[in-house]
């Protein structure tokens, strides 16, 4: 039976011989199997390219505000309504969206989210594609199109964590839920380059939207053929096996109850809602100084990709160190000082250079503490399951979100002379105090954290724990199982272009299932199909 080398120390790739043992040696032997395997790369690369699709259709009219109100015979309150219902959708969905990943699993949730995707931004073009049709009936079901996007979202945003959770090793977690989790501001990146680019007249909305819709029919037609699972054959960690040991409603209380987690909740979910503003909000926060649609979405592509260039960077040091608490404390701070030098230069004219810094900076240190802020969610609230550890802080973004835009909108004041405005008809009005208090918000929740948030990292510790146990005992329980030939070096690395020695091994019959607890086993059953061999750096 071909299968996957071992990922890291304590991991054994050569099938175990098994005799009747006690169940204690039979838990040791299974922390001794985990196997990671290839397929986890192209479920990481699907997840990446929904969640992509997903945040383009979000924010596909926020670039281009008022070409569209335009285009569609609307005001610019009613387009930004188009990214609005993604916050409002999201928060009673959320709840369903958590306890179907942890209960249904990861291929039905993609499955569904991937058709959900390509339906709304079908939908979307059928309503712009009917130009004659009175605006009364065609933005509805614009407007309806992307409320069937909006669905989507939870069950794409959720899913980062458990993926990484359940199909990849320790030292991988933070990496993967990385990737994953920033395939969405990628997709804010395309969004803000390619609508201003598109969208040159009124008329080019047909084709923005036709542009949008092809990847998510891409990527549903790849969820649906390739996603053939939920999880593994076998674990790649200890915690991947308990990864949604709470039941659903047992878990929110114990979240409810537990002080680290709420306060990361509060404050890194205030943070959630800034961004979400300061994405939908910055095309319309620097058209009244003088700035072009092309500039903001300048500025929004250079927020998202270096929060993109932070993150990857970030992943790979916290798999290395476990620094969660400490690099989130460091980068809130210094993204609390970007939005707040934002907040300053926009008011100014004619400053694109530093309007442009600030907007990296801020994109830097603060989109880029997303994925580890998400790892840090579940090591502090371990052993309650991933997506709904996740969720929570993605409802109190979402929630948070709408109440800021909706109080941003109500502190602007209509400007009765702005002579350098190239704002669209109706919306020249002026953002200083909004941007002020987006900031003094973004700040007060930076503060809270860095003083009050202390937690230890439960599921490393479980981890540690259970890999102590079974390095305690390496020797008296598999000493006699192996031929001396196939012993692991010191360093448990081998050639993974070797096949394993089918002589070796044999059919396992009943007392060659190896159990961990009365509704959990791991049989080494050679009718499996496992991926070809893989390695771990």
């Amino acid at each position: 039976m071909d299968h996957d080398s071992p990922a890291a120390p304590g991991f054994v790739s050569e099938e175990v011989r098994c005799e009747p043992s006690p169940e204690p040696n039979q838990v040791l032997l299974k922390l001794l199997q985990f196997k990671v395997y290839r397929r986890r790369w192209f479920i990481l690369l699907v997840l990446c390219l929904l969640n992509c699709s997903n945040a383009m259709l979000w924010l596909t009219f926020a670039p281009v505000a008022g070409d569209c109100a335009g285009a569609l015979g609307v005001t610019l309150d009613q387009i930004n309504w188009l990214s609005m219902v993604y916050m409002i959708v999201a928060i009673p969905l959320s709840c369903l969206t958590t306890w179907m990943l942890d209960t249904c699993g990861l291929r039905l949730t993609l499955i569904l989210g991937s058709w959900l995707n390509m339906l709304g931004s079908v939908l979307r073009l059928i309503g712009v594609l009917l130009m004659d049709m009175d605006p009364q009936v065609r933005f509805p079901l614009v407007l309806t199109g992307q409320l069937v996007c909006a669905a989507a979202q939870p069950l794409v945003i959720f899913s980062p964590t458990k993926l990484a959770a359940v199909w990849f090793p320790q030292q991988q977690r933070a990496t993967a839920n990385m990737i994953a989790s920033m395939a969405n501001p990628l997709g804010v990146l395309i969004a803000n380059i390619m609508s201003p680019l598109i969208m040159g007249s009124p008329g080019d909305l047909t084709k923005l939207l036709f542009v949008y819709s092809v990847p998510a029919t891409v990527v549903c037609f790849l969820a649906t053929v390739g996603i053939r699972e939920s999880t593994p054959p076998t674990p790649p960690s200890a915690s991947a096996e308990t990864s949604n040991s709470e039941p659903f409603l047992q878990g929110i209380k114990l979240l409810l109850c537990n002080r680290a987690y709420m306060l990361l909740l509060l404050c890194f979910g205030s943070g959630i809602g800034i961004f979400t503003c300061f994405s939908s909000l910055l095309e319309q926060m620097l058209c009244v100084k003088g700035y072009t649609n092309d500039f903001a979405g300048l500025c929004g592509a250079l927020f998202i990709l270096c929060g993109v260039i932070g993150a990857g960077a970030l992943g790979f040091y916290v798999d290395r160190t476990r620094k969660f608490t400490e690099v989130t404390k460091i980068n809130m701070c210094l993204a609390s000082l970007g939005c707040t030098a934002f907040a300053v230069f926009s008011q100014m004219r004619g400053q694109k250079v530093l309007l442009a810094v600030m907007c990296s900076l801020f994109g830097l240190f603060g989109f880029s503490i997303y994925p580890v802020a998400m790892e840090l969610t579940v090591e502090c609230s371990y052993p309650v399951g991933e997506a709904t550890s996740a969720g929570l802080i993605f409802i109190a973004g979402q929630v948070l979100s709408l109440v800021y835009m909706i109080i941003l909108g109500a502190l602007t004041t209509p400007l009765a002379d702005s002579p350098l405005s190239v704002c669209s008809e109706g919306g020249t009005l002026s953002w200083r105090v909004p941007v002020l208090v987006m900031a003094g918000l973004f700040c007060l929740g930076a503060c809270v954290f860095v003083c009050f948030f202390h937690t230890e990292y439960k599921r490393l510790k479980a981890e540690e724990d259970a890999g102590g146990q079974s390095r305690s005992t390496h020797t008296s329980t598999i000493t006699d199982t192996h031929d001396t030939s196939n012993t692991e070096n010191p360093s448990h690395t081998q050639d993974t272009t070797d096949k394993p020695n089918l002589s070796d091994t044999h059919t396992p019959n009943h007392s060659d299932t190896l159990h961990t607890t009365p509704t959990t086993s791991l049989a080494l059953n050679t009718s499996d199909t496992l991926d070809p061999p893989d390695t771990i750096a």
